[in-house]
C-alpha cells in the first residue's frame, strides 16, 4: 500500500475480521464441547447476519472468513483454531480475505467499500479475478493479493528432470543443474545478532525480510528455469521435519525444501508440465544405472560425495545419482516410458 490512511483503515478492517473469526470459533467450540456435531457452514452464517452492519465489512467478507475457518477446522481436524489477537506482543498480522464483488481493481487502485486504496502494482491482473486478500508482513506493511482464473497452459518438451534435495548441495538435477547451498543469512548473523541484543525491533524485522526475500527470489529464479526447460519434473519427499531432528535445523530452516515443492508445484501446474513427489528411500545408495544397492550407507557415508558401483562399475556422483533414481522412479510412477522419451 502507498499511503498510510489505507494502511490506517486497513488495520481496522483487520480488527473487524479478527472479531468475526474468534466469534464462529468460540460458537465451534462450544458446539463440539456439548457433544453435538461441529457447527456447519449454514449455522455459522445464520448466527452471523447482521454482523456487517455492526462491523463495516461486506457481508461476502464474512462468508469468506467462515470458509477459511472451515477449511482450516477440517485440515487440523480439531473444533477449535488460535485465536486471532488484534493488539499486544502476540498480534496476529492483518488478513482481510474478499471477492470479486467486494474488490475492484483499476489500474493501481483498488476499490473496497467504495475507498480508493493506493497500490504498488507489481504486475498485471491476467485471467478472470476471482477472489484474494489484504494481508499485513511482521514490518506493518499491507499487500494486496489477488486470485485469478487463467487457462492451464500445454507444452510439447521431453526433458525429465529428477531432483535430489540435500544440505551441501541444496538442490541437485538429473540433468547436473544445481543450486548451492545459498547461506541465506550467514552474512547477517553478526548484524541480526547486535540489533537482538539492543532491542532494535524494526531492525530485526527488517533483517528476518532481507533474509526471506533472498531466500524467495533465489527459490523463484530455481524453479521457474527447472519448469521452463522440463516436461516431467520429480522431487524427493524427503521430511524436513526428521533432518531438523536430526540436528541439521539450522541448514534444513534455511534452504527451505517445502517452500521450492510448493513453488515447482504450482508453476508445473500452470504450465503444464507434469509433477509428483517419489519417496527418495535408498536412492543415494542405489546405482542409477543397474539399480543396486551398492553405495555408502549410514551416517558414515554421508561425506562420500563419489563412489564407483560394485556391480556395474560405473562412477557416480552421489547426488546426481540420486536425481537419476529419482527422476526413473517419477517416470514408473507416472507410467512414463523413461527420461528422455516422455511418452504416455
Amino acid at each position: 500500500m502507498k499511503d498510510a490512511t489505507s494502511r490506517k483503515h486497513l488495520a481496522a478492517y483487520g480488527k473487524a475480521t479478527n472479531t468475526v473469526w474468534n466469534y464462529i470459533n468460540e460458537i465451534s467450540e462450544r458446539s463440539a464441547r456439548r457433544g453435538a456435531k461441529w457447527a456447519t457452514k449454514k449455522q455459522l452464517r445464520d448466527l452471523t447476519k447482521g454482523a456487517s452492519k455492526e462491523l463495516g465489512l461486506p457481508s461476502q467478507v464474512i462468508q469468506e472468513i467462515i470458509d477459511e475457518f472451515l477449511t482450516k477446522r477440517r485440515k487440523v481436524g480439531r473444533p477449535k483454531l488460535r485465536w486471532r489477537v488484534s493488539r499486544g506482543p502476540r498480534r496476529s498480522l492483518g488478513w482481510i480475505p474478499f471477492t470479486n464483488q467486494d474488490v475492484e481493481i483499476i489500474g493501481s487502485l483498488a476499490m473496497f467499500r467504495g475507498r480508493k486504496i493506493r497500490l504498488w502494482k507489481h504486475r498485471e491482473v491476467q485471467g478472470r479475478f476471482k477472489s484474494g486478500n489484504f494481508s499485513q508482513d511482521a514490518r506493518g506493511r499491507w499487500y494486496c493479493n489477488i486470485v485469478c482464473e487463467v487457462e492451464r497452459q500445454t507444452t510439447n518438451r521431453t526433458h525429465i528432470v529428477g531432483i535430489d534435495l540435500g544440505h551441501k548441495t541444496a538442490t541437485k538435477c538429473s540433468d547436473g543443474q544445481e543450486l548451492l547451498q545459498a547461506r541465506f543469512y550467514r552474512d547477517l548473523e553478526d548484524k541480526l545478532a547486535e540489533a537482538q541484543r539492543a532491542g532494535r525491533k524494526r531492525q530485526v524485522q527488517a533483517i528476518h525480510a532481507k533474509i526471506a526475500n533472498r531466500r524467495k527470489d533465489t527459490l523463484h529464479k530455481f524453479s521457474r528455469a527447472v519448469v521452463n526447460r522440463s516436461g516431467a519434473v520429480f522431487v524427493g519427499n524427503i521430511s524436513s521435519t526428521w533432518q531438523i531432528a536430526s540436528g541439521a535445523a539450522k541448514a534444513t530452516h534455511d534452504v527451505s525444501w517445502s517452500m521450492l515443492r510448493n513453488f515447482l508445484k504450482y508453476k508445473c501446474d500452470h504450465a503444464g508440465v507434469a509433477f509428483a513427489e517419489v519417496d527418495e528411500s535408498y536412492t543415494t545408495q542405489a546405482c542409477s544405472g543397474c539399480d543396486a544397492r551398492s553405495g555408502p550407507q549410514g551416517r558414515e557415508g554421508l561425506a562420500v560425495r563419489l563412489g564407483v558401483c560394485s556391480e556395474c562399475g560405473s562412477a557416480h556422483d552421489r547426488d546426481r545419482t540420486a536425481a537419476l533414481t529419482i527422476a526413473r522412479l517419477g517416470c514408473e510412477t507416472l507410467g512414463l516410458k523413461g527420461p528422455g522419451s516422455l511418452v504416455l
